[in-house]
């Protein structure tokens, strides 16, 4: 049996049980068109970044139609519609007098702001290469496998550039390093550092341009992530060096010795076999060198992840970083481990001291591992 509980949501007429709450049904109708408005303005988000559109309204005030299309030199029409969309989803405001656009300034500050440490918008570079591969990950969900890294491909690689660059840039020697001034102390007389999944070679560059003494090799089994680091550090004109090679190539080549610092960005929870990779790295590692783990900043019981920024890292984990593992006949441990089982995770691997440092962050949290 059930009765008709009127309009939920805009305009929808919905029959739900009697034992149905119809406010909760109205309040989710409302959730929904809410979600898929915010999956949109990310998307509009994106286009704006992409094309320069927020770089163009910068510090510019109130703009017309005309004279952002002027300044961004785009189609007319495309940024007519994008500014209404903007304004829509509230990143930009209109005054319907002056039919005038603004891009306020604390917006700006998180859109226009490329390679700064506060840039938010290599994650809205992701949205489109995370969902591209939508489709084979909900293929996968029946048949298992998953989406192998290099499917990213190109726009892939640049958006993680995109997305990383700027904190570790800014903020990996000048801030988060200077919570072990004892690795600090000995790169800057010389010492040997390692960044394991180095990716764009954003961390590999900042250690070898803070420490200018010591060496540093960036390491990543993807060869186009490898050839952009090798581009990256030409750019910043610094000494790092990178090979596409695992941990298990590294340790088999003589020539390597072992290195007072080793980082891993990122990238732990990736690893197709976390546990044998850590104890790889242990071995790489000097007997007084650290270890220092980079990982999502999400709490250990799922209960405490029920906010946007673990909603965030639970997308990531499913359209990209457990399933790339899952390609690969790995475990899929996924990018919401928490600091419990991280902690574990290297104490099991061999680590005698693991230690949470106490670096501020909305976004990640940092372990410093040592034999």
């Amino acid at each position: 049996m059930t009765a008709d509980c009127g309009q939920a949501g805009d305009g929808f007429l919905l029959e739900v049980s009697q034992v149905m709450d119809k406010e909760k049904v109205k309040a989710f109708s409302e959730r929904v068109f809410a979600d898929m408005s915010a999956s949109l303005a990310s998307g509009m988000v994106y286009v704006g970044v992409k094309t320069g559109l927020f770089r163009a309204m910068e510090g510019q005030g109130a703009m017309s139609c005309e004279q952002v299309v002027e300044r961004s030199g785009l189609q007319a029409r495309y940024v007519e519609e994008w500014l209404k969309g903007m304004v829509a989803s509230e990143y930009l405001q209109y005054d319907p007098a002056q039919q005038n656009y603004l891009l306020p300034d604390e917006h700006a500050f998180m859109l226009a702001s490329d390679d700064t440490d506060h840039f938010a918008g290599g994650l809205y570079a992701m949205i489109p290469v995370l969902l591209a591969g939508a489709p084979q990950v909900a293929e996968a969900f029946k048949t298992g496998g998953g989406v192998p890294f290099g499917n990213i491909g190109e726009e892939g690689i640049l958006a993680l550039d995109l997305l990383n660059r700027g904190a570790y840039q800014h903020r990996f020697v000048s801030y988060w390093m200077q919570s072990m001034p004892g690795v600090v102390e000995r790169l800057e007389v010389g010492g040997r550092a390692l960044d394991v999944g180095c990716g764009s070679g954003h961390v590999s560059t900042a250690l070898a341009t803070g420490f200018s003494r010591a060496q540093v090799l960036g390491i990543d089994p993807d060869a186009a992530s490898i050839e952009q680091a090798r581009k990256t550090a030409a750019a910043a004109q610094c000494g790092a060096e990178f090979l596409a090679v695992t941990t298990t190539g590294l340790l088999s080549d003589a020539s390597i010795e072992p290195f007072e610092f080793i980082s891993a960005c990122d990238c732990v929870h990736d690893f197709p076999d976390p546990l044998a990779t850590l104890r790889e790295i242990r071995q790489l590692l000097t007997d007084d060198g650290t270890f220092l783990v980079i990982e999502p900043k999400v709490a250990d019981r799922l209960e405490d992840n029920v906010n946007s920024v673990s909603t965030m890292f639970y997308g990531f984990s499913l359209f990209h970083c457990m399933t790339q593992s899952l390609a690969v006949d790995g475990c899929g441990m996924g990018a919401c481990a928490g600091p419990e089982q991280t902690q574990a995770l290297l104490k099991e691997a061999g680590f005698g001291s693991v230690e949470l440092l106490p670096i501020k962050s909305q976004v990640n949290l940092f372990y410093a591992a040592r034999r």
